[in-house]
């Protein structure tokens, strides 16, 4: 297990290595954030000194590796709008994205793997029909158009739910948290469902896939052929079959989910790091736009490390020490 761990973590570190390398020159290649910074109207003494005093006078390579130098230190660069660290900007607005990921990854989790094993075991009925038409639209349908809808008929027609902001927070060890109150929930109820709808669709896919494919296989017939509850054959032989891609699946989309919930807190006004990174874009804030994708990086790696040990846990034919030889 600790070489396993070990292979990983040194993989992971060259992921995030050559991920910077193209992160930093596609960010630092594009536009002259001194354009925006500064008015129009400044003479070239000033832009040159705004230039040399955010380090914007020496040649890509250079710059590169005064980054890497400072990212190794834990500096990822300051902010050329906010003048603080980026990482502090993006540490900031990191739980309320984490909190929003979290919540619409549950909601997928509870709803598409219920669904998927209804339409898995009764495919020729009805309901599954309805249930896999559900799951086209929740591929179909772009996440923008269907956030306006969820805000035009639950927050101004019926009122129901507020559309905008996080609402009430409480403060734990000194982060704050929404779900904690209910005014909290009633805000993040809506942008969760919103970024969720997708990924209900693909669990209830890749589950039913998954049903499908065990149901028929000798294990499930012999347990059944032995009078074992239908009960325990669905928890014992028939979900725990499929959890392996399905926990998969879950790890990597939750990091898709972090990393693609731009769209959602922008139309919901979530105080979260894809409503900072655009704002950023739109000012080529370099230094946040590069520790918000580095941060999203890591992230990945991270949870594939995750997921690989969990492989383990719900497979004991899953050898982690000869998985890598």
């Amino acid at each position: 297990m600790i070489v396993f761990v070990t292979k990983r973590l040194m993989q992971g570190a060259l992921v995030v290595l050559v991920m910077s390398l193209i992160v930093f020159v596609g960010v630092y290649a594009i536009g002259d954030p001194v354009e925006i910074l500064i008015n129009p109207d400044a003479d070239q003494a000033t832009r040159d000194a705004v230039a040399r005093a955010f380090g914007l006078d020496q040649p890509l390579h250079i710059q590169y590796l005064l980054f890497l130098k400072s990212a190794l230190q834990g500096n990822l660069g300051t902010s050329f709008a906010f003048n603080i660290p980026a990482i502090e900007l993006i540490l900031q607005r990191l739980p309320a994205t984490l909190e929003l990921a979290l919540t619409a990854t549950i909601l997928a989790i509870l709803i598409g793997i219920p669904l998927g094993l209804v339409a898995g075991l009764n495919p020729d009925r009805w309901y599954a029909r309805t249930i896999m038409g559900g799951s086209i639209l929740g591929f179909s349908l772009p996440t923008f158009w269907v956030g306006l809808i969820l805000i035009l008929v639950f927050g101004v027609y019926l009122s129901w739910f507020p559309v905008f902001g996080r609402g009430d927070t409480v403060s734990v060890l000194g982060v704050e948290f929404s779900f904690l109150t209910v005014d909290g929930l009633r805000h993040l109820f809506l942008p969760a469902l919103n970024l969720a709808l997708f990924k209900i669709a693909l669990f209830i896919r890749l589950t039913r896939a998954g049903v499908r494919e065990v149901v028929p296989q000798d294990y499930v017939r012999f347990a059944r052929a032995m009078g074992i509850p239908p009960r325990r054959v669905l928890f014992t032989h028939v979900l725990k079959n499929i959890m392996i891609p399905i926990v998969t699946v879950i790890g990597i989309e939750f990091g898709s989910v972090v990393a693609f919930a731009v769209v959602t807190e922008s139309i919901f006004s979530w105080p979260g790091m894809g409503k900072l990174i655009i704002e950023s874009i739109n000012v080529l804030d370099r230094p946040v736009i590069v520790a918000y994708l580095m941060v999203i990086v890591v992230m990945f790696v991270v949870i594939n490390l995750i997921v690989d040990i969990l492989y383990s846990a719900l497979d004991p034919r899953v050898r982690l020490g000869q998985s890598n030889r």
